[in-house]
């Protein structure tokens, strides 16, 4: 073909007038080639273009300009150079090498894993990436939302797992795809969280797993710039791109964030036995944190292999990436798997001021970004609450496991649930740093369901085929009883309130709450806490169950909504109840006002929330936590002549009586108040002000 040197920047395959222009970062290898195919799917290359320096390559970065070429186009590389991994240098010019900036990539289907790991030529079988203009799309003015911290609800959720089940109502063509997650908005909507966060949709390798198993999870990456293909229900090389494009513009469109679970930790190519992939065969020792025997990669994921993301290549690539998702995919987002990762220098040694954390939070096109980060790593490294940065959330395992710890009555819990519940002063209370930064989760994709949480004391991870060594065994769970499902009718109506008891304070404590898919309708995975490898229904979303629990559902959504109702005029003008809790004169009582107890037998816990406008006259709020096993009774604070408590929430009741609109809330009368065992109750108070805004009265 008639080609040209072309240019080093930018990275990546660019459509330019009359061609498109290649570059890729390699500075140990002798030679590169680039593969064109005529169909994405062709079993071999219909042209071969060799790059040779100098005329190919600029200081490390190998460049040609094709002229012809367009958007569609499938290309690959090859790359010849040493193979020697004492020296870190794994080259093997017989691979198939995906570009580390390809916005799309094409899964043949007749991919082969292994082909990749073992010598020989697997050009036939092989991914490859697809020349994309990320121009040519038509956003009809949308943008990212920007919505306030304060104000957000998350809802962690699998693109395919939402609609992938039979039941879900979505056509079988579009089941388990970007489009039928378009069709279910109005389920998002109603339920009325406000972001969506999206386990990975990064291009990722499914064959990532035991053998007869498939990577259902998606946490092995081998592109950080291409949507995961077979999310679409396109099968045009361009149409992943567009289709996850259409899906956050109808998430926009109907008031949701979209927030993505990013990997930027380690990839799919796995340990020294894995397969060369990609950044393996261009620069491995670049791209990877290797051990000082130089054939071996650091292992501080549990995946096999550790990213350098403190290398400035590295660095580089994660930048351009999310500015990438930001500016040309328009979300809203990120949460970065293992982020403590990101803080390890080449030594793997935590650094204090880590240049790609830097680099990220100082970015002007990622300001007003959400940024959150899983706060640990597979080996050890835990920086809950102090975490690099004033501009990064943080998912709050402390929250999750304190909280899991007093709901199902553990010996001294009440303190640590205490600060649970006001936003985690003690991780969030110095510098910068406020309440709003505390990621607030009981269950994620990761462990336990809230139904397993409250039906199974132990792990059954059989299916997974790695004899149950797989998955934590510290769970915190109390199965009522019975481990598994049972027909008991007193241990399932137990279960049921404790799961509305992990709900209610999940959406009740001051931070921002996060709910895992399916919870508000008690999804199981059937004791499995690591299902990242059953594609099938211990994963889907079970729509029956939408019906079946409908009670549930409809106490998660009026949590939802009045969890934000504080903000309208006629309770506190200007105020969310995160706002409202975070700024409130509390107090803190046990069954007597103003003396909690906080000794290692206590289960039981009440707080006050007065309004911040008039601290001094008018209760707004008063919570009741009862995690003993039997009735307790709690002083309630006196009010002032005309005003009454009213019963928002009591997790003992059947619905409808277990949440009430504020308006229609019942009147409790009396100096105290009955607290079933293991049961939340949340009353309010109208105050002279509330009255005249037309407030809580019947």
């Amino acid at each position: 073909m008639n080609v040209s040197p072309g240019r080093c920047f930018p990275l990546g395959a660019t459509p330019v007038a009359g061609g498109v222009n290649f570059s890729i970062f390699s500075s140990q290898a002798s030679r590169l080639e680039l593969l064109l195919f005529d169909q994405a799917h062709d079993a071999a290359p219909a042209h071969v273009i060799p790059l040779e320096a100098p005329a190919h390559r600029t200081y490390h970065y190998w460049h040609v300009f094709v002229p012809g070429l367009g958007a569609g186009q499938a290309y690959a590389y090859r790359a010849a150079g040493p193979f020697d991994p004492a020296r870190g240098c794994r080259f093997e010019p017989e691979k198939i090498l995906l570009d580390p900036y390809g916005l799309a990539v094409v899964v043949p289907g007749r991919y082969d894993r292994d082909a990749a790991s073992r010598p020989g030529d697997n050009t036939a079988v092989g991914m490859r990436c697809v020349v994309v203009d990320p121009g040519a799309y038509d956003w009809e003015g949308d943008a990212p939302l920007r919505r306030p911290f304060g104000t957000t609800v998350i809802y962690e959720m699998h693109v395919a797992g939402f609609t992938r089940h039979p039941n879900s109502g979505v056509d079988s063509g579009l089941r388990g795809t970007y489009a039928g997650m378009i069709e279910k908005i109005p389920y998002l909507q109603d339920l009325g969280i406000t972001a969506v966060e999206l386990m990975p949709v990064f291009q990722f390798d499914r064959h990532d797993c035991p053998s007869g198993l498939v990577n259902y999870w998606g946490y092995s990456p081998v592109s950080f710039f291409a949507p995961h293909a077979a999310y679409s229900s396109r099968r045009d090389p361009l149409g992943p791109v567009d289709e996850f494009r259409d899906l956050v513009k109808a998430l926009h469109r109907a008031g949701l964030e979209v927030i993505l679970d990013v990997v930027y930790n380690h990839t799919a190519e796995g340990d020294h036995h894995g397969p060369t992939l990609s950044f393996r065969g261009l620069d491995n020792a670049t791209y990877y944190l290797l051990e000082l025997e130089r054939a071996r990669y650091a292992n501080y994921t549990g995946t096999g292999n550790t990213l350098n993301a403190n290398n400035a290549v590295v660095r580089r690539l994660i930048r351009d990436s999310l500015r990438y998702w930001v500016s040309e995919m328009h979300v809203d987002g990120f949460r970065f798997d293992l982020a403590s990762v990101l803080t390890r220098d080449e030594a793997g040694r935590p650094l204090q001021n880590p240049p790609v954390l830097w680099d990220i939070q100082s970015d002007p096109i990622l300001a007003g970004t959400k940024l959150i980060a899983e706060a640990w790593d597979a080996a050890g490294l835990y920086q809950v609450g102090s975490f690099f940065g004033d501009n990064w959330h943080e998912w709050n395992g402390k929250f999750r496991d304190d909280v899991r710890r007093f709901v199902k009555s553990d010996r001294d819990t009440v303190a640590a649930f205490a600060y649970r519940c006001f936003g985690s002063p003690d991780l969030y209370g110095h510098d910068d740093r406020g309440p709003e930064q505390s990621i607030n989760f009981v269950t994620c994709h990761d462990g336990f369901t809230l139904n397993d949480l409250v039906s199974y004391n132990h792990k059954h991870n059989e299916a997974n085929q790695e004899g149950s060594r797989d998955g934590t065994d510290t769970n915190l769970s109390w199965n009522c009883g019975v481990e598994g499902p049972t027909d008991d009718p007193e241990i399932e109506r137990l279960r049921h309130r404790q799961v509305k008891n992990l709900l209610a304070v999940t959406l009740l404590a001051v931070g921002t709450p996060m709910l895992s898919m399916g919870d508000e309708v008690r999804r199981t995975q059937r004791g499995n806490n690591n299902a990242y490898c059953q594609d099938n229904e211990t994963n889907w979303f079970d729509w029956t169950l939408v019906e079946r629990h409908q009670d549930l559902h409809r106490f998660v959504k009026m949590l939802v909504r009045q969890r934000g109702m504080l903000g309208e005029p006629r309770v506190v003008p200007g105020l969310s109840l995160n706002e409202l809790l975070r700024r409130a004169k509390v107090e803190v009582h046990g069954l007597r006002l103003n003396r909690p107890d906080v000794s290692p037998d206590s289960h039981s816990l009440a707080i006050t929330v007065r309004d911040p406008e008039r601290a001094e006259r008018a209760e707004l709020l008063h919570v009741m936590f009862n995690a003993y096993w039997e009735p307790l009774v709690f002083e309630l604070p006196p009010l002032e002549p005309g005003q009454e408590w009213r019963r928002w929430i009591d997790t003992s009741r059947d619905a409808p009586e277990d949440v009430h609109d504020w308006k229609l809330a019942p009147s409790v009368q009396g100096a105290t108040c009955a607290v079933e065992p293991r049961s939340l109750v949340t009353l309010v108070a109208e105050s002279a002000r509330l009255a005249d805004a037309g407030g809580c009265r019947p």
